[in-house]
């Protein structure tokens, strides 16, 4: 039996945490090691992802997704169609990751630079790389698992708070396309 991943990564966190107690970060070689460590791990996700995106332009899938977006949470707008190609669906999803990365490192900068923080470079130099494993992109593409099932695009929206605040769940059943199309909202989504 797996473990869903938010629960290893609480057990994760919650290991990192003691260790990071023992962890003697006022002598400059111990914190220079744990930079060392923060750096490689962003290296390591930088590189899965251009290998990815690689892997992406190579396979040049031009097999149509359609799907509904759902609006955003209070805009009031209408749930949106989308039709885009399996490429184009995977390079949007890849730059939501490469910038969600972007945002992480900057977060950790001011942090440790700022404000001083140490203990959050250790789990953060595991928690990402972890996470990068288990995404849908890497699955695919990296891994060669096959894009049936949970991985067949377009794929659900992680749930709590921020799934909610996105406006709900993707639809792909036959009803709602056709539905999303007669409403003449949307379209085929830049490449």
């Amino acid at each position: 039996m797996a473990l869903n991943p938010q629960v290893t990564n609480l057990i994760i966190i919650l290991g990192f945490m003691q260790i990071s107690k023992r962890i003697p970060f006022d002598d400059p070689n111990v914190l220079n090691g744990v930079r060392a460590l923060y750096v490689l791990s962003n290296a390591i996700i930088a590189g899965i992802y251009f290998y990815v995106q690689q892997q992406i332009n190579k396979k040049n899938d031009m097999t149509v997704v359609k799907y509904v977006e759902p609006a955003p949470m209070g805009s009031g707008e209408e749930p949106k169609f989308v039709a885009t190609t399996v490429k184009a669906y995977d390079l949007q999803q890849l730059r939501a990751l490469f910038k969600a990365q972007l945002m992480g490192v900057g977060m950790m900068a001011v942090m440790h630079f700022y404000f001083k923080y140490t203990n959050p470079l250790l789990i953060q130099s595991i928690i990402p790389l972890k996470g990068a494993f288990e995404g849908n992109l890497v699955k695919i593409h990296l891994l060669g698992q096959s894009a049936t099932g949970d991985l067949q695009r377009p794929w659900k929206q992680s749930g709590g708070l921020m799934g909610a605040m996105q406006g709900g769940e993707i639809k792909t059943d036959k009803k709602s396309i056709e539905a999303a199309e007669r409403a003449g909202r949307g379209g085929v989504k830049d490449e």
